[in-house]
């Protein structure tokens, strides 16, 4: 082809890979009434990651109980399970499961004052006991803002929350 891809067998169609997501090339054949066949999103940007977790941070985990997260985390990071994290923290990631867990982001706003950020890990799905407005309207409560959701694993998903630009 003149635009520089690879020549497909006819009747098959090359999806445009877009880095921002992670997603990598991928042909999709069209079935018999010309329909293509769902495409699934293949993700390859490792977890630390999408979390913005840089070698040598100083991260705070509050309530995650999920021991190969925290191996892997340490492998980057420095790690603190203390119950008060450390003033000039990185980033911290708080397990929230209802909205009274919730309360406390105003007393870890000034942990990661001006510019890092509170993870909230919550269930997903049908497990889930905590909607993203309720953790939303409580970041705002605290001063902060959501600007990142990521699919923490299977079970859980995490939303970011950090100080406003106009505040930092």
């Amino acid at each position: 082809m003149s635009n520089g891809l690879p020549t497909l067998p006819s009747g098959t169609v090359r999806w445009a890979r877009r880095p921002s997501l992670g997603m990598t090339w991928r042909a999709c054949d069209r079935d018999a009434r010309g329909t293509l066949d769902p495409m699934e999103q293949t993700y390859t940007t490792p977890l630390l990651d999408k979390l913005g977790i840089r070698p040598g941070a100083k991260v705070a985990v509050l309530g995650v109980d999920d021991p190969e997260f925290i191996a892997e985390l340490s492998t980057r990071a420095i790690v603190s399970t203390a119950p008060v994290p450390d003033p000039g923290t990185d980033v911290i990631f708080l397990a929230a499961d209802d909205v009274p867990s919730l309360r406390r982001l105003a007393e870890l706003r000034p942990a990661i004052y001006p510019a890092d950020a509170i993870w909230v890990v919550s269930r997903k799905g049908v497990a889930a006991t905590l909607r993203d407005v309720e953790v939303i309207a409580a970041a705002r409560d605290a001063g902060l803002v959501d600007n990142k959701v990521v699919s923490f694993s299977p079970t859980h998903t995490a939303l970011r929350l950090v100080v406003p630009r106009a505040q930092r």
